[in-house]
């Protein structure tokens, strides 16, 4: 099936869906980092080298870079709240003449320093100690003009790009061998709010904790793609398409419902259910533009049979591969402040469920018609917590996974 699956992403007809503009978040719920200007400072040693050390008040997604003509240090991070105009730092005016910030992309906050001298980067990472501000540190080192220019250049435009990268990815020794790409799905956004109680919506939410889900494993070694980067509405289909489009290997959608009665509480996880798979099979004989109903296969010109045949094969693969995500997740959840549905191993036929080429789970984390969920839901603490639970999953069903995978049909 490893094969069948690579003959899928052969025949791949994806265009990756730009989204655009950013919408306001709800009050007390934004995923902004803080910049703390004061808390943040720039100090040069004397061999020349110079340190930069921006205190954020979470951790976020960032990539590093200079240009040339004029020299310049460029810092790309995930949605930044700056303070006020006339930003400065502590230290600047030396090898660092001065700073300015702005959003090159929705989604996207941008820091440029003007550089007095040539100078490189050395090392760069985000480090964060519980409760403490994350702290992004950049180390620097003089070069001559001719190696800064050659060293220094624009990498692809954060428009094109699902999300920025370390330069040093953190690697683990107890990850998986090969880290699988994970592509998070935050529910709703946009017009579409989702569930709303007591001022708090669902995209929102979802779009925070998304960010935080990812900050998480990506500190694991793993490489994290979210569907949506702002308040955006994204269609179900193409939350699909982008994870194929980013080459993803399992799929994880994130919601928290509201129910208009009963006191339904805690976390279920959701695999596609049997009748779900047959009603997108059984939409495939209504679509004209088939390449949009199987992400990942140009099913144009196939007939109904042979393009059935071919979802069934996939399936046969994935839906095994996502009950086993599905069940690690529950595990890992038990026992934590988490806390689960009374029955929190469900089937629907959700839509973004569908890829029949990717493992593919939802998780409800809770319900905001629920005081108490809501409570919880809202909670920072209670999200990094719910978060390392999600890790935990995902690298112990990326270990299990590659140890039966040569096990697989080829």
């Amino acid at each position: 099936m490893a094969g069948l699956r690579h003959v899928f992403r052969a025949l791949a007809l994806v265009a990756w869906i730009l989204s655009g503009g950013a919408g306001a978040a709800a009050q007390d719920l934004s995923a902004l980092a803080r910049l703390d200007p004061l808390a943040s400072r720039v100090s040069e040693a004397m061999d020349g080298a110079v340190t930069v050390t921006l205190s954020l008040s979470q951790p976020v997604a960032w990539r590093v870079f200079t240009l040339d003509d004029p020299r310049r240090l460029v810092v790309d991070m995930a949605e930044v709240d700056w303070p006020g105009a006339g930003l400065t730092l502590p230290g600047l005016g030396g090898a660092l003449v001065a700073v300015r910030a702005g959003d090159p992309a929705p989604g996207w906050s941008r820091l440029v320093f003007d550089l007095a001298m040539p100078l490189v980067i050395d090392t760069a990472d985000l480090a964060t100690d519980g409760a403490e501000p994350a702290r992004l540190t950049l180390r620097l080192r003089p070069v001559s003009g001719a190696e800064f220019a050659a060293r220094s250049g624009p990498p692809p435009s954060v428009e094109s790009e699902a999300a920025p990268v370390p330069v040093v990815p953190a690697p683990v020794a107890d990850g998986p061998v090969t880290a699988p790409t994970v592509v998070l799905d935050p529910g709703h956004g946009g017009d579409d709010a989702g569930a709303e109680r007591d001022g708090v919506r669902e995209s929102d939410l979802m779009l925070t904790f998304a960010r935080e889900l990812r900050e998480e494993l990506v500190r694991a070694g793993l490489r994290v793609v979210l569907t949506r980067e702002a308040d955006v509405f994204v269609p179900l289909d193409a939350r699909v398409a982008r994870a194929q489009a980013a080459d993803g290997d399992l799929f994880i959608s994130l919601h928290a419902d509201a129910l208009a009665q009963g006191r339904a509480t805690g976390a279920t996880v959701y695999t596609l259910s049997a009748s779900g798979a047959i009603e997108a099979a059984r939409a495939l004989s209504a679509r004209r533009d088939r390449d949009g109903l199987m992400p990942g296969v140009d099913l144009t010109g196939t007939d109904d049979p042979v393009a059935g045949v071919l979802m069934d094969l996939a399936r046969a693969e994935t839906g095994p591969r996502s009950e086993a995500l599905a069940d690690a997740l529950v595990e890992a959840m038990k026992g934590t402040v988490v806390g689960l549905h009374r029955r929190p191993r469900n089937e629907a036929g959700f839509t973004v469920l569908s890829a029949p080429d990717m493992p593919s789970v939802l998780v409800e984390l809770g319900f905001l018609s629920n005081p108490r969920d809501r409570a919880r839901l809202i909670d920072p603490a209670w999200r990094a917590e719910a978060a390392r639970a999600i890790r935990t999953a995902v690298l112990t069903w990326a270990d299990a996974d590659a140890a039966i995978a040569p096990l697989r049909r080829r």
